[in-house]
């Protein structure tokens, strides 16, 4: 089999050109493929729809005073099936916004923290439930473990 065949199809939107040039080494290094990129909601829009996407690494504080909560609004309506994953400095700001996206890894983030994010999700994509646990430095929404099949971090703390 490919890469593309067995690794993630990822789109990153991220305004920040060194992280986002730093997210494509770690997606291609994990055998996974950025299909596209944006630093705005309108240039997300300018990506070709048929595209088949996996996974979408979303910031929250965009170029052009954009949002990344619009932009996974448009994500989820564009590849309803994508999971999205808040990746920002400000992860207070999510929670009551939690539900727009699946799930959230807070910056500064190490290469290790993504490495294990794209390995869990990748387990979980493909061949569900995914073996390995969701990672420290990984906070994600309880539907999205019921989703992957595995359980989520809370309800394991809760044991």
């Amino acid at each position: 089999m490919t890469q593309d065949e067995t690794g993630l199809q990822i789109v990153v939107v991220e305004d920040e050109t060194l992280i986002m040039m730093d997210l494509e080494l770690m997606i291609e290094a994990e055998g996974h493929r950025m299909v596209a990129d944006a630093s705005s909601v309108r240039t997300l829009c300018a990506i070709d729809t048929d595209l088949h996407v996996d996974l979408a690494f979303v910031d929250l504080q965009l170029a052009e005073k954009s949002c990344g909560l619009d932009a996974a609004d448009y994500i989820r309506a564009t590849w309803p099936e994508a999971l999205i994953v808040f990746v920002t400095a400000n992860p207070r700001l999510l929670l009551p916004e939690i539900e727009r996206g699946d799930g959230v890894v807070p910056k500064p983030f190490s290469s290790g923290v993504i490495e294990a994010v794209l390995a869990f999700l990748h387990g979980g994509i493909r061949t569900p439930p995914p073996v390995l646990a969701a990672p420290n430095g990984f906070f994600m929404r309880s539907d999205l473990a019921t989703r992957l099949g595995c359980e989520s971090p809370a309800a394991r703390a809760q044991t």
